[in-house]
């Protein structure tokens, strides 16, 4: 008696016994079904990437207070800098942060940004071309800021910044305009804004030679302001007597630029970009949460001076406002997210330089106790006195910088050559001649070298603390720092709004190396 057939056997034998053109027919059938079924398999079986993260999100509550700080020029070497000549056993407090990252600047049309293409990055989670202020790179649609989405949820806002208020980075989150040198213009999108607290320079749209180039002037800014219902700070015990969620614009005094001035020059009593962020925290504080975006801006106005100590000192006073949210975070570990980025590097800062070789000496640049900047403001006096000699600038040299012909540190010792040369810059007519000279040789001798006096496309670093923190690792793009902010803390995807169709983030982005290189020869220049 024969066997019956093994299972094997079988489908052998039933596939045997089918016509090849029916077979055929099946055949492909079947593998058209499979394939399918290979193509269903991320969404039904296991998850992809995104989908884990949008999960995990969801299942995570939402930080409820958002503190984004921007060290506008401020690349790593400037961070190590400033760390390098605190007081001994002391750091940064951002360089503390659990989590680190690196940000990727360039704007969509060139490889190194100016502060008005990465501000809007960094507000919106778009690329767009430099000089633009929150608004696509085709000039025609607006692109909604991470503050504007906040005060939409129902969440206080707030910015502030040690440079004019209309400045490219602080207002990249409350204005939108294709240009960002009308100031005007800008100044006033605060009054329509209906974000609740801007805090530090003054605006410079409000200036006579800007009001005479508004498109429409509608007022003084101050009192465009008070026609919207904002209280007017102009020093710290005014913005002190303000109530917790009035509505107010608070400044202090300024300077020819409309930004507060630079932290070693700051007089005593002064207030400096930590009480304007305390205070911004008192009067955002509420159950709903809030957003504030703060920025050093003067640390990006140093290095283009190629001031080391200046923008060393502005680092550290940035990383001051940085504890003052880390002193709110303490009160509320699982409700608060702080971030901490640059726009961009300026200057191309080396902690390092070709003269000095494997030499370094930074604690040198704690003997300079003036900016750049405020030396080159008293030369300007100076000669328009006539009464303060050459021999008489070389002495306030000595007490502002600690160079002299006769210092006891050689390093520090100005040879006749030295002294002829800053004889030949005092005699210029330009006062920066002069406080340039200086602080170049300054630099010099503490080992400090410098590419530029404009922006690099060196990547800047990103630290971050609390709720999500873990998503700011690793290096990427800047516009994903905005739209993490977004997606953790659920405010939207900052699509652009009216106009005709703009390309998005990703599609910049992926634009090869060729289309960035052949536009950032043919971009027009803008102020950094």
């Amino acid at each position: 008696m024969d066997r019956p057939p093994s299972k094997q056997e079988f489908h052998v034998k039933a596939a045997a016994s089918v016509h090849p053109k029916c077979w055929s027919e099946r055949f492909w059938r079947l593998a058209t079904l499979l394939s399918l079924m290979l193509i269903a398999v991320p969404a039904v079986g296991k998850p992809t990437a995104d989908g884990l993260r949008q999960r995990h999100l969801t299942r995570r509550p939402a930080p409820k207070y958002i503190f984004l700080f921007i060290g506008d020029g401020m690349g790593p070497a400037q961070v190590e800098l400033a760390g390098r000549i605190m007081p001994e056993g002391s750091r940064l407090a951002m360089t503390r942060f659990p989590v680190t990252g690196m940000a990727i600047t360039n704007s969509a049309n060139r490889l190194i940004t100016d502060s008005g293409a990465a501000g809007s990055a960094l507000a919106t989670g778009h690329k767009t071309n430099n000089g633009t202020i929150s608004m696509a790179s085709n000039g025609l649609d607006t692109l909604k800021t991470i503050a504007e989405m906040a005060r939409d949820r129902g969440m206080r806002t707030g910015i502030v910044s040690s440079v004019g208020i209309d400045n490219a980075t602080p207002a990249c989150f409350y204005a939108h305009n294709r240009d960002r040198e009308n100031y005007y213009d800008i100044a006033i999108q605060m009054a329509t804004s209906r974000f609740d607290y801007f805090g530090g320079g003054y605006a410079e749209g409000d200036f006579p030679e800007k009001r005479s180039t508004a498109a429409t002037f509608r007022g003084a800014v101050p009192e465009v302001m008070a026609q919207s219902s904002y209280r007017i700070a102009r020093n710290l015990k005014e913005l002190a007597s303000i109530p917790a969620g009035r509505r107010c614009w608070a400044y202090a005094p300024f300077d020819r630029k409309a930004a507060l001035p630079f932290d070693m020059d700051r007089k005593p009593g002064e207030p400096d970009l930590a009480a304007f962020t305390r205070e911004g925290i008192r009067l955002l504080d509420n159950p709903a949460g809030f957003f504030m975006m703060v920025e050093g801006g003067k640390i990006d106005w140093a290095c283009h001076a190629n001031d080391a100590a200046a923008a060393a000192r502005d680092v550290q006073a940035f990383d001051i406002s940085v504890r003052e949210a880390l002193a709110f975070l303490r009160r509320h570990p699982a409700e608060t997210l702080i971030v901490v980025t640059a726009d961009h590097e300026c200057g191309g800062l080396s902690l390092g330089n070709l003269k000095n070789g494997y030499t370094i000496r930074p604690e040198l640049l704690k003997r300079q106790s003036i900016s750049s900047q405020r030396l080159a403001e008293k030369v300007s006096a100076w000669k328009q006195a006539g009464n303060v000699t050459h021999a008489m600038a070389l002495d306030s040299v000595r007490v502002w910088y600690g160079l002299s012909a006769d210092a006891m540190d050689t390093a520090m010792r100005l040879s006749p050559a030295d002294i002829e040369a800053l004889g030949a810059h005092y005699a210029e007519s330009k006062a920066e001649g002069f406080s340039d000279a200086v602080t170049r040789l300054l630099n010099q001798r503490a080992g400090i070298g410098w590419a530029s006096n404009a922006h690099t496309m060196t990547p800047v670093e990103v630290f971050a603390i609390g709720a999500g923190s873990r998503m700011f690792s690793g290096m990427y793009d800047n516009t994903l720092i905005a739209r993490n902010i977004m997606r953790l803390a659920r405010l939207g995807n900052g699509a652009p709004r009216s106009g005709k169709a703009s390309q998005n983030a990703e599609a910049i982005t992926s634009n090869n190396t060729r289309t960035w290189k052949h536009n950032s020869l043919t971009g027009r220049q803008r102020r950094p």
